[in-house]
């Protein structure tokens, strides 16, 4: 049975969020109150198909002409406006991605917003890869309708690991280096202009028992926009590693958390904070620059998490995973301010900082919340049965002759013992006249 409570939430300032499901659904919650509002779905792009998972995200997040990128299961990469859900463009050349089976799905995906005059010419440029490491960097012509499009030039291929299993891919700001890693690959960081690996970690020596740890990499974030050098990644073996590249090739601080394996990770703005979600639902925040934990965020989650995302503006972040919530924490005070049920397990969410609200009428709060009305669709109502009802019918119409039977038998009874009373008293009359009487003789 799906969950029947409620969650007593304070709202989120005015803020748009677009969350990416196991089934291909792009769903895009709204809090459109200027105060504090309670998050609703407002619109769902696409038809659910399990073969349309979506595996990878990436927007470019701008006032004018934002692009969004998903990277779907059935290996078919879709461009399209994350105002309306139109699609620009489709690439759907499994040759051209290299992809030979599902196993060999696309894991990492990354949209460039600052070539200006690809995008004035109605082009954009995305880098890939899969898990086997077949990375590709292409130009796509942009349209108005979802036929597949055409390819500006040829694409760039290379392979990134020799072996072992991609499974995360990062971009950093500038947008000219890319770190990938995974199952058996350490994280290695690659020159986009150039197509030249500069930089490649080594795995920890072993502790004191002799013990030697798998490389495996789960995720993986740049702590500022600005700077290349410096990374933070999340192990299999619940543990936060800090990269830096201009010191060292191994880790330069290495912190546990809880006993699960990291799934996601998130930097803050300040560029030394950085928000973690394992496996089991937990969450906290870290001071990388000492790995002490700044504090867990309260609330706990029932399911994986899978992606965690940084408001740029606003002190928000948005978590989502396989409990099929997209939750909204507040960074300072690590409080849940609000919480929306999706149905589906969530894969990604990001955040749509640039869309205007000037001509979008407020949403009114009043009545159920969007989670309450979500929930209520899911709980069954089991129809009631004609037999109990008249059976309880019976049950009644008995009870009320039985309480007629017992006033008349309780006024019998009253009747009766005022009759034997008064022959009770008769007899005693009768005796005493007769005692009187012998008494006298």
């Amino acid at each position: 049975m799906p969950r029947t409570t409620t969650l007593e939430c304070s709202g989120c300032p005015p803020l748009r969020a677009l969350a990416f499901d196991a089934l291909g659904l792009i769903k895009v919650v709204e809090a459109r109150d200027k105060q504090r509002g309670i998050p609703q779905v407002v619109e769902r792009w696409g038809d659910p198909e399990s073969s349309k998972c979506v595996m990878a995200v990436s927007m470019i997040d701008r006032n004018s002409q934002p692009l969004l990128a998903v990277a779907r299961k059935n290996n078919e990469i879709e461009v399209l406006s994350p105002v309306n859900g139109d699609i620009q463009a489709t690439i759907s050349d499994a040759s051209g991605l290299d992809i030979c089976s599902e196993e060999n799905n696309i894991v990492g995906l990354h949209l460039f917003g600052k070539q200006k005059s690809e995008l004035a010419s109605g082009c954009c440029t995305l880098l890939t890869c899969t898990t086997k490491g077949n990375a590709s960097l292409r130009s796509a012509e942009l349209a108005d309708s979802s036929t597949e499009s055409s390819h500006i030039d040829s694409p760039k291929t290379w392979n990134v690991c020799s072996g072992g299993n991609i499974l995360c891919c990062k971009v950093d700001g500038q947008e000219n280096f890319a770190l990938f890693g995974g199952k058996g690959v350490e994280i290695n960081i690659w020159d986009i202009n150039n197509l030249t690996k500069i930089w490649n970690s080594k795995s920890p020596p072993k502790d004191n028992l002799g013990i030697f740890t798998p490389t495996c990499f789960t995720s993986a974030t740049f702590l500022m926009n600005d700077e290349h050098r410096k990374f933070v990644a999340g192990t299999n073996s619940h543990q936060v590693r800090l990269y830096d590249i201009s010191a060292q090739r191994r880790p330069v601080l290495s912190v546990d958390f809880r006993e699960t394996p990291i799934k996601a990770l998130a930097a803050d703005i300040d560029g030394h904070s950085v928000y973690v979600g394992n496996g089991s639902g937990d969450m906290a925040s870290f001071d990388i620059r000492t790995g002490k934990m700044l504090g867990g965020f309260s609330g706990k989650c029932s399911g994986s998490i899978r992606s965690i995302v940084r408001h740029p503006e606003l002190p928000i972040i948005a978590s989502c995973g396989l409990d099929s919530y997209l939750r909204l924490w507040d960074t300072k005070t690590r409080q849940l301010l609000s919480a929306v049920f999706l149905k589906q397990h969530i894969m990604h969410v990001l955040f749509d900082s640039k869309f205007d609200f000037k001509g979008v009428d407020s949403v009114p709060s009043k009545g159920k919340t969007q989670t309450e009305i979500m929930l209520s669709e899911e709980v069954e109502v089991l129809p009631s049965k004609r037999k109990k009802s008249s059976r309880n019918n019976e049950h009644v119409e008995d009870g009320s002759e039985r309480k007629k039977k017992s006033k008349h038998s309780k006024e019998r009874k009253k009747s009766e013992g005022k009759d034997g009373s008064e022959k009770i008293a008769s007899r005693d009359e009768r005796r005493k006249s007769t005692l009187k009487k012998k008494n006298n003789s």
